[in-house]
């Protein structure tokens, strides 16, 4: 008499893109999937290894960075998995390289964003009062231009609606001092290290946002680390202060979405195959151009 299968792992929460499992043991499974969300309205049309290059970038940034933090990392090998990540759809084979089993963190109740440059809601802040996030910058910067020295900007994990900027003072409220400070200063040393990198790679990485939570009493580096969806990466070649530089992210479906009479609700227009195959290779660039290996060699190729 054989055994009976082995239910699947209990789905914790279902996002945008990743799916997160408990793991039994105080861990998690979590999922990048290939979907894409653009204006927050996830498109019907995956891209082709998306998830992948979420969860090797991730990986090889945890990697790098391990001297300054630990982080929550367990495995990202399927056969490490407990016996009901097989019953979850598509098996091991559908969570090869893109799953990554995890401890569980006490996470912090902010997120934890590094601008070296100036754009996004940054700039638009300082169009209108000359600062970021309060604090105050020289004048006569431009979108693009970068910063005096990179600065860590907090803002608020929002249930609904949109995270909100906040400086460092209610941070502070929020999670308490040494919470805060230890935050800044990893995020800064971790930002500082990866845009060294990148740039020896031809990369500018604008901004970033990490996400840190406390495991055995210690701050470490969880969820995805400087990725293409969690940072803004410019070519260096074309990124002069004043421009509006290529993201090496989702802007070929932004570019295409923003062209459609389209307004922005759900349902969003059928994705082309020239604007899916742009943007996956896109994704690709990124992980190969910033950390120099082949997607080809990652898991689930």
């Amino acid at each position: 008499m054989t055994d009976p299968a082995p239910p699947p792992l209990p789905l914790v929460s279902s996002g945008k893109v990743r799916e997160l499992y408990d793991a039994g043991e105080d861990r998690l499974l979590m999922v990048a999937s290939d979907r894409i969300s653009a204006f927050d309205v996830v498109m019907a049309e995956p891209i082709p290894d998306k998830g992948r290059v979420l969860t090797a970038m991730t990986v090889f940034w945890l990697e790098d960075l391990a001297d300054l933090a630990p982080n929550h990392l367990v495995s990202v090998d399927p056969a490490d998995y407990p016996a009901g990540a097989t019953a979850l759809p598509g098996g091991l084979d559908e969570l090869a390289g893109r799953s990554m089993l995890v401890r569980r963190a006490e996470m912090l109740d902010i997120e934890c964003i590094v601008r070296g440059y100036l754009a996004g809601s940054a700039y638009k802040e300082y169009e209108r009062s000359g600062t970021v996030h309060g604090m105050p910058m020289p004048t006569g910067l431009v979108h693009a231009a970068r910063l005096p020295e990179p600065i860590f900007t907090p803002s608020t994990k929002a249930t609904e609606g949109h995270d909100l900027n906040i400086g460092m003072a209610e941070a502070v409220d929020l999670v308490g001092r040494e919470a805060a400070e230890q935050a800044a200063e990893l995020c800064l040393a971790a930002y500082e290290r990866a845009a060294r990198r990148a740039e020896e790679h031809g990369i500018v990485i604008c901004d970033t946002k990490f996400e840190l939570g406390f495991i055995d009493g210690k701050l470490a580096l969880c969820d995805e680390v400087l990725t293409p969806d969690s940072s803004r990466f410019w070519p260096a070649d074309d990124c002069a202060p004043g421009s509006n530089p290529p993201s090496f992210d989702k802007q070929p479906l932004r570019d295409w979405l923003e062209a459609q009479p389209w307004d922005k609700a759900p349902p969003p227009p059928p994705l082309p195959p020239e604007v899916v195959d742009a943007t996956s290779t896109r994704y690709v660039d990124a992980y190969e151009r910033v950390c120099g290996r082949k997607l080809a060699d990652w898991f689930g190729a």
